[in-house]
């Protein structure tokens, strides 16, 4: 999931297609269903992003009292409205009232805390948790922006590379070259530098050991030269997530697959390529498309069937778009990656978000 942020924007107003009373306010390539009149192109209003978690007085303000997601019917979902993908919600609170929203959003205010707006976090099953213990030097994964929010984040013909966005959950695994140590996350502990303890049930620990996960990154620490290598892969199956890509997580082999390595060189980070690291190594996400930079071809390619089982199974969830040559984003303040989710994901019944 992506850093939660509740801002102020400056909208664009389509017609919407199938319904006269209302319209489609644009933020970014998002577009949220709004009443019709309620803004025009170049107003400032509040974008609330999926996955926000609203306070009950907010939901009855903007007149969503059960109609949100989750069990308590708070959390924001893209959702279809009249046939139109409507993805967060575009409001004026009136906690805002007296705010200068235009410059809010030159200013990019965060409002999240002032309207009690809170970011999901999925449950944790039993066997993607366990015991754990502080890790101050495993590499964590970061967040990444939906490139829908920050369509600029790469030039027009910058040259890309899309890989396959798999829906499991992340493993983080570092390898430390001064002891050899090695040390097994998840996205969520890691980003509190936890590891969990090395427990045959949980699931993060299965797959580095049936895959030899920890033996190819001290292969790898050791071809750099670096003084820790981190190893990102998906772990994913039956009993992972609702999309399997026809492995079993519960009985037979854990699928994993190698997403993003990051190694600590001369006291620097650098994220690296893993198909020129590691292929034969360890199973990669597969790679879809190396080419120039077009928005039209990366939502094109977020769309369709998956391709990890070889078999079109089910959906695809969607595409990370990462440069060739690897740089820094003065868009998102950080390294420029980004993800384009699939509408048919976003949407689909009875999905499960476990992180």
């Amino acid at each position: 999931m992506s850093t939660l942020r509740v801002t102020a924007e400056i909208v664009t107003v389509h017609e919407h297609p199938n319904a006269d009373a209302l319209e489609l306010a644009q933020v970014g390539l998002y577009r949220a269903v709004v009443a019709k009149g309620a803004y025009r192109t170049g107003d400032a209003a509040v974008y609330i992003p999926e996955q926000a978690v609203l306070p009950d007085e907010l939901i009855e303000e903007l007149g969503l009292t059960g109609r949100l997601a989750g069990a308590r019917a708070n959390r924001v979902k893209a959702v279809r409205l009249r046939g139109e993908l409507s993805q967060g919600i575009v409001c004026r609170p009136k906690a805002l009232a007296g705010v200068d929203l235009v410059r809010a959003a030159a200013e990019r205010t965060d409002f999240a805390e002032l309207l009690g707006i809170t970011k999901w976090v999925p449950p944790v099953p039993p066997m993607m948790s366990g015991e754990v213990e502080p890790a101050p030097g495993l590499l964590p994964w970061l967040e990444i922006e939906n490139i829908r929010r920050h369509p600029d984040v790469f030039a027009p013909g910058e040259p890309v590379v899309l890989t396959e966005k798999m829906h499991g959950s992340a493993c983080l695994l570092t390898h430390h070259a001064e002891d050899g140590r090695i040390e097994v996350s998840s996205k969520g502990f890691g980003a509190r530098s936890l590891a969990l303890k090395e427990d045959a049930r949980t699931l993060y620990w299965r797959a580095v050991r049936q895959h030899g996960v920890a033996e190819a990154a001290a292969r790898l620490t050791e071809r750099l030269g670096a003084r820790r290598v981190g190893v990102f892969g998906e772990v994913y199956g039956d009993g992972v997530q609702d999309l399997t890509y026809g492995a079993d997580a519960r009985r037979d082999t854990v699928g994993y697959a190698v997403f993003d390595i990051a190694a600590d060189i001369d006291g620097t980070v650098r994220w690296l390529d893993p198909a020129g690291l590691l292929d034969g190594e360890l199973p990669l996400v597969p790679r879809l498309y190396e080419g120039p930079y077009d928005i039209h071809t990366v939502l094109a390619y977020a769309n369709g069937r998956e391709t990890v089982s070889g078999r079109e199974l089910h959906l695809r969830e969607g595409v990370v778009i990462r440069p060739v040559v690897e740089r820094h984003s003065p868009v998102t303040g950080g390294r420029a990656i980004a993800k384009a989710v699939s509408p048919a994901y976003l949407t689909r019944k009875g999905g499960t978000e476990y992180e």
